[in-house]
């Protein structure tokens, strides 16, 4: 079960949260961390956490690391935790940079159910599946990542298209959903983030 303590939640209420979603490949990471220098944003890598907790020889890395490599969603509530405790370890920040966050709809209604709002904005990364195949399965031979062949690569793209959609009606309902053509040079694409934070202001 999660529980955020009392009083927890103001430092989530007062700070920008911003959410990045897109398919894997897509260039989420790339671009939040260069948003994260910028504007002083925590970047809160959801990929990364998962892939850090799955490292670790504990019962929940190894029920993390299974979850991976099948290409299925890790449960909401450990994702919730993870994401809460990195966001509340720097009370500092400005605002928040989610990548990779929600993966389907009850990760979403969760988040504001406990935090008690929305997130300022949420960034969806537009990408062709062709481009997202060729994106990670580079990135598998360069950074060696077991979950980026080609076999967990497609379960990963099935799970994602099939719970993305959802999410995205879900936010453009509340007109918080931001399109962002991510075919382009990683320079175009940037600019285009910096002018949806920027709207923020």
């Amino acid at each position: 079960m999660f529980l955020l303590l009392p009083g927890t939640t103001d430092i989530l209420k007062s700070s920008l949260i911003i959410f990045v979603v897109g398919g894997p490949g897509c260039g989420k990471e790339t671009q939040c961390k260069n948003m994260a220098i910028k504007y002083g944003f925590c970047h809160v890598g959801l990929g990364q956490l998962l892939r850090q907790e799955a490292q670790r020889s504990t019962h929940r890395g190894r029920q993390i690391r299974d979850i991976m490599m099948q290409g299925l969603l890790v449960p909401t509530g450990l994702i919730l935790d993870m994401i809460s405790k990195n966001m509340l370890s720097h009370p500092e920040s400005r605002g928040f940079l989610i990548d990779g966050f929600p993966r389907e709809l009850k990760q979403a209604k969760e988040f504001e159910r406990i935090v008690g709002r929305a997130p300022d904005i949420v960034i969806a990364f537009d990408c062709s599946m062709q481009t997202m195949v060729r994106r990670v399965l580079h990135r598998g031979q360069v950074e060696h990542r077991a979950e980026d062949c080609e076999v967990v690569m497609f379960r990963h793209l099935a799970t994602y298209y099939t719970l993305c959609e959802p999410v995205l009606t879900f936010y453009q309902q509340k007109n918080l959903l931001r399109n962002i053509l991510a075919e382009e040079a990683p320079e175009n694409i940037f600019a285009k983030c910096c002018s949806v934070i920027e709207s923020l202001w």
